[in-house]
């Protein structure tokens, strides 16, 4: 299949521009991707939570309807894959470096800002439930929502896989079907590019604050972090020019293990009995909260309070958002065959109950740490947070060990992710070809370089945030649209009335 040259070359300049604008003039494209996203933010935060809300309400509905048994996929078809092999790859889809850089980052920021207005026994437990929020069903319900749209409309509707496709597939005649089609696989594009790009640079300030930790040398600081982008670069570009096979499969398999291997270890080696308690009280805290929390917007609160909550839940919704369109063509492709209630059941459940054990024990164990009179944990997520994951490492046994893990855990996670983002990007701009041509993928390697190069420039781990949710916003009213024209099909599904 030939790439659409004309959608090819527009989100190639896009996100080019974009890049270049970064490195020549990082401050003024901070400025502006922050004032931006704050006015979004500001007008329109209602409608971005009210948009995930719904999209979780909409998958537990679905589950539970009658359209639960529909199939992705002909009637008669049978999954691809066994029970268990889909629930792993579910899982490892679920892992990351965000899940490694925030582990104890996000629940310690929680933490301290939390402890200003309350009891420090009701901040820790805040904190937690907050960090959940995040991680949990609201974001998963993201991917569930476009990786069950673009299954329905690919594997039982026999459309390419892009998120265009539902709505000039039901539209097929129409013009402005045909636009907005294309616009909405431009801005997906665009999407999945600024929000890996994002994770390059989270992943190599990380990797590079492991790699000072444990060989202590003259190249720290900006050198060190420009060597290990450059070995990463290195290493994620040869595999765009063979087909994605079973190695990148293994590399991601092995980035998983070692995660798992750290969570055994910190629970293991922390104080087991306080964490299990921690993560025991935060799965009912979250249950308890998290439709409700849906629905806040902390009108009501200080000015403090509202920048807090543009800052962490407004931006990780849209972050999600931004990172809809590539997880979801990688849950699609692996989905064909199931029911969607067995879909939803387990994208919803399995990765979420994955994250309350995560954050319960790394932020647990942090939160142990301070409550015993131990301040350095909260110092360091203010002053450097990529390096607050190390710093608590640095506290249990065999630290050398489990900073090596980390370390190469994080460097897997960010080239597997790379590539299969380059061969999603690659689909998109070549009408669904599932084998994209080598040069296009080697374009989207380089171009996504170029993003992530660039906002490691920035610096700032905020900043790197606000350029995600840039590139994310415009996603949010494409999702609306594709889950509306889902609901019009399965009213055409043959048992839709009984």
């Amino acid at each position: 299949m030939k790439p659409n040259w004309t959608l090819l070359s527009c989100s190639l300049t896009l996100v080019g521009a974009l890049g270049i604008w970064a490195l020549v003039d990082s401050a003024s494209a901070v400025s502006f991707s922050q004032a931006v996203v704050a006015r979004a933010f500001e007008g329109r935060g209602w409608f971005i939570m009210a948009t995930v809300t719904a999209l979780l309400l909409f998958c537990v509905w679905l589950a539970l309807s009658r359209f639960g048994r529909v199939r992705l996929g002909a009637d008669d078809e049978v999954p691809e894959f066994s029970t268990i092999a889909w629930l792993a790859m579910l899982f490892s889809a679920g892992m990351g470096v965000g899940l490694l850089f925030w582990a104890v980052a996000e629940p310690m920021t929680h933490f301290s800002f939390a402890q200003e207005r309350l009891p420090r026994p009701r901040a820790a437990s805040e904190a937690l439930t907050t960090t959940l929020f995040h991680w949990g069903l609201h974001a998963w319900a993201i991917y569930a929502a476009i990786a069950m749209v673009i299954a329905y409309f690919s594997y039982r509707r026999g459309t390419p896989m892009l998120v265009s496709a539902p709505v000039t597939s039901l539209f097929p005649e129409e013009r402005w079907a045909s636009i907005t089609g294309w616009i909405a696989d431009f801005f997906a594009i665009a999407a999945i590019a600024i929000g890996v790009a994002g994770s390059i640079a989270m992943g190599v300030f990380q990797v590079a604050d492991g790699v000072d930790i444990l060989i202590p040398a003259d190249l720290a600081g900006t050198g060190l972090i420009a060597a290990v982008f450059v070995v990463m670069f290195a290493c994620y570009m040869p595999p765009l020019f063979v087909d994605l096979g079973q190695g990148m499969s293994r590399l991601s398999n092995a980035a998983m293990l070692l995660a798992g291997f750290l969570l055994l270890f910190v629970v293991l080696f922390g104080p087991t009995q306080f964490l299990m308690n921690t993560i025991l009280n935060s799965f009912g805290s979250y249950l308890s909260q998290v439709v409700p929390r849906g629905f806040q917007t902390f009108t009501f609160f200080d000015d403090e309070v509202a920048k807090w909550f543009r800052e962490w839940t407004l931006t990780y919704m849209v972050w999600w958002i931004a990172w809809g369109p590539f997880v979801g063509v990688f849950i699609a492709r692996i989905s064909r065959g199931r029911t969607i209630r067995e879909f939803v059941l387990g994208v919803l459940v399995v990765p979420t109950v994955f994250s309350m054990i995560w954050f319960g024990a790394f932020g647990g164990i942090g939160i142990f740490d301070v409550l015993k009179g131990n301040a350095v944990l909260v110092e360091v997520t203010r002053s450097n947070v990529e390096r607050v994951t190390f710093e608590l490492l640095a506290r249990l046994p065999l630290a050398w060990l489990t900073t090596t893990a980390t370390v190469l855990a994080a460097f897997l996670f960010i080239v597997t992710s790379v590539v299969s983002a380059a061969f999603v990007l690659g689909t998109f701009s070549s009408g669904g070809d599932p084998n994209p041509a080598v040069r296009v993928r080697a374009m989207w390697g380089i171009m996504l370089g170029v993003l992530g190069g660039a906002m490691i420039v920035s610096g700032s781990i905020s900043a790197v945030r606000g350029f995600i949710a840039l590139g994310a916003l415009p996603f949010v009213f494409i999702t609306v649209l594709m889950v509306v024209c889902f609901m019009r099909a399965l009213k055409e599904e043959p048992d839709a009335h009984r």
